[in-house]
């Protein structure tokens, strides 16, 4: 059985449009209730959300939808979706839901649902709700219908948890950071973590107004951040995007390091403090250099699917701790059960703090590989396997870059497009093959 409203980061489309409505967010919502009144006589569910105006329509539909089906809710308010991830653990909640579409543009939402664990829930329960949307709704009389609260203190808990991941003996006094929140989930609670930490915060990106999230600020839009760090003459800059559960850094040059460098710098922290460390997770796209560098120092590193939810499945496969997207989703096990843009920061700056170095000085033993890309659109149906052009072009191309580059392509989950990828020490001959690979293609 496919699934018909679950993609990979849960239900997500443009607001007004089929899922993204109201009615579907109630149906939705008395659904997954009545699924969890199946193991649980009185289930407790919590909802945040981020800052895109759609939040207040969709929040309200959700509520009335669970207490309809006779489950109590908890309100959040805006903040982070690990925030949701960490207070449905604390709070020994049933279930946490998240509206937020994250990096995209504010005229889209979307809903995503954590267990009482903290951590993405499988295809498996998302095929049950699934089947449940498809069932007569069974109304809970007044006796039995579900109450709705507010958690104050929301964004006060999830600080104090973000503080309690970085070590007690070190501070961040003397550091000026800027803090670039994407006018999202974190526009609040991300200064403040890193200013009760010690540092002299300056923040962009701070200033919702329901329409402007991820617009030119954020993760997504790292040069916003760059210009802020350079201007007020920042140590380093922390880019957050609309629901901050990724992260972007920037040092005092201006230079950008993405989710491949952090997560190599994480792993390489572990490996010089002596911790035992069998192996890292990374995606499809995860970069050669990361890969090389981690094997000479004996770890190995494992690609998931592209998508966090793999990342963290393939971690849970292995038993391992440390894995992460170069979009900037890292996930750290040891200190929270999904990506978190904020806690990672912390253990980024917590590394750097203990090996008294830059952000570059830290990472002097890695060069990326030039990775170019290109999309060839494709006939809807066509079997771009048996291209036997193209085949050829694949294997002589792996064939001259030898364990040096590699070649990618992957059909597109949205459109009729083959994404092709070529990594290759050298730029040039990255984009000579990936142009003989497109003509083959087309």
């Amino acid at each position: 059985m496919t699934r018909q409203f679950f993609g990979t980061d849960g239900i997500r489309g443009t607001v007004g449009q089929p899922p993204i409505t109201a009615d579907f967010a109630l149906r939705l919502a008395h659904a997954v209730g009545q699924v969890l009144k199946r193991t649980e006589a009185h289930p407790t569910v919590l909802i945040g959300k981020d800052t895109r105006i759609s939040g207040y329509m969709l929040e309200s539909a959700l509520e009335s939808g669970f207490n309809s089906a006779g489950v109590d809710v908890v309100l959040l308010g805006p903040v982070p979706t690990p925030a949701v991830a960490y207070l449905t653990r604390a709070q020994r909640a049933s279930l946490g839901v998240v509206i937020s579409a994250s990096h995209n543009p504010y005229p889209d939402n979307g809903i995503k649902f954590f267990s009482a664990q903290g951590t993405k829930l499988p295809d498996e329960w998302e095929l049950t709700v699934e089947a449940a949307l498809q069932a007569p709704p069974m109304w809970a009389d007044a006796a039995a219908l579900g109450r709705a609260r507010r958690l104050d203190d929301a964004a006060g808990r999830y600080i104090e948890f973000c503080k309690s991941t970085f070590a007690p003996e070190l501070s961040l006094r003397g550091l000026r950071i800027v803090v670039d929140a994407a006018n999202g989930a974190a526009y609040q609670i991300a200064p403040a973590v890193f200013h009760e930490l010690g540092a002299e915060v300056l923040s962009i990106g701070c200033s919702p107004n329901g329409r402007n999230i991820n617009d030119g600020v954020g993760a997504t839009h790292p040069q916003a951040l760059i210009a802020a760090v350079r201007a007020h003459q920042a140590d380093l800059g922390i880019a957050l995007d609309g629901d901050a559960d990724r992260l972007q850094m920037v040092d005092a040059s201006g230079r950008l390091f993405n989710g491949d460098e952090l997560l190599y710098l994480l792993a390489d922290d572990r490996l010089g403090r002596g911790e035992r460390l069998p192996g890292v997770v990374g995606t499809l796209m995860t970069n050669l250099a990361v890969e090389q560098s981690l094997a000479a120092r004996g770890v190995r590193l494992v690609r998931a699917k592209v998508g966090d939810r793999y990342v963290l499945e393939e971690l849970h496969r292995h038993g391992w701790l440390l894995g992460g997207e170069g979009s900037g989703h890292l996930i750290i096990l040891d200190k929270q059960s999904t990506g978190d843009g904020i806690v990672s920061a912390l253990q980024v700056l917590q590394a750097c703090l203990r090996q008294q170095c830059t952000l570059a000085e830290a990472l002097r033993g890695l060069t990326l590989f030039p990775q170019v890309m290109h999309n060839v659109r494709i006939s809807a149906g066509v079997d771009w396997r048996a291209n036997n052009a193209l085949s050829e072009t694949v294997r002589a191309a792996q064939a001259d870059l030898g364990a040096d580059g590699r070649v990618l392509i992957r059909p597109s989950g949205t459109e009729p497009v083959l994404r092709m990828m070529v990594e290759a020490r050298d730029r040039a001959r990255a984009h000579a093959w990936l142009q003989r690979l497109a003509a083959a293609a087309a």
